[in-house]
């Protein structure tokens, strides 16, 4: 052979042509890849071999799925969040409310013990009063029959005080009558002492300063008992003797003649 005649070339055949196809699988996690065909001719046209290369590329699923999934648990707590402040922005309000109510409903059942306590205290009060006005000097004094050291006998003017008022017992109590068939407590004193021509108020209260002030343990017959306190007494009666008193009690007593222990006097005055 010649060495002048022609040899197939060995060199590598140049790339005059290319075509790259890429597909991509996402969602299904199918591998992509990417197809690359070139041709590539040999310097005489005639004889040229195609070339083929396959490329793959990174997965892409993985990734997107748990962003989506970080995204879905991002949102998920959020909602979660928000829920969970309405629902103490909700208690905060119904507590509020509740609360208000509370110091209503304690306001007005402080003004109501209030007005309780002061009602309460005010009739202690007109109860202790009264109470006062029966037991003044009952500590000190112990009037009776034998603790008396005045005179028992009546003479003049107070026999003939201590004889009418006697013979009243027994007639009926009417409050502001003054006789001849009913008296009132200061009634009978009143015409008792207009029996022997003595003008005296009308009522307890002015009977109980009408004369000196005298001890209960020095009594005489006519001396007018008073209860309460002298000027604001609350019943009156005569005194006649022996420790004993008469005195238009109440209805359903009507005039009586008692022991002084019976119902314990305050005080005396002594008119004659």
């Amino acid at each position: 052979m010649s060495h002048t005649a022609h040899i197939r070339s060995h060199r590598k055949p140049r790339r005059s042509a290319s075509s790259i196809v890429v597909r991509t699988g996402v969602a299904g996690g199918v591998l992509s890849t990417l197809a690359v065909a070139g041709a590539a001719g040999y310097a005489n046209a005639a004889e040229a071999e195609p070339v083929t290369q396959t490329l793959e590329l990174p997965t892409l699923t993985a990734d997107v799925a748990t962003q989506v999934a970080q995204s879905a648990d991002a949102t998920q707590q959020a909602a979660a969040n928000y829920e969970l402040q309405a629902e103490r922005d909700a208690a905060a309000a119904s507590a509020a409310k509740q609360a208000k109510a509370d110091l209503a409903e304690a306001k007005q059942k402080a003004e109501a013990k209030k007005k309780a306590q002061e009602e309460a205290r005010k009739q202690a009060a007109a109860r202790a009063t009264r109470n006062a006005e029966r037991t003044v000097l009952a500590a000190s004094a112990s009037v009776g029959s034998s603790t008396v050291t005045g005179s028992s006998s009546a003479t003049g003017s107070a026999a003939s005080i201590v004889s009418f008022v006697k013979s009243q017992v027994g007639k009926a109590y009417v409050s502001g009558a003054t006789g001849p068939s009913a008296y009132d407590c200061s009634g009978l004193v009143q015409t008792a002492f207009k029996q022997v021509g003595i003008s005296l108020p009308r009522v307890s209260q002015d009977q109980s300063t009408a004369g000196t002030q005298v001890s209960l343990d020095n009594l005489q017959p006519g001396d007018i008992l008073y209860w309460g306190s002298a000027g604001s007494a609350y019943h009156v009666g005569v005194y006649v003797g022996d420790g004993m008193f008469v005195g238009a009690q109440n209805p359903s007593s009507g005039v009586v003649e008692r022991p002084l222990s019976y119902d314990q006097p305050t005080g005396a005055v002594r008119v004659l």
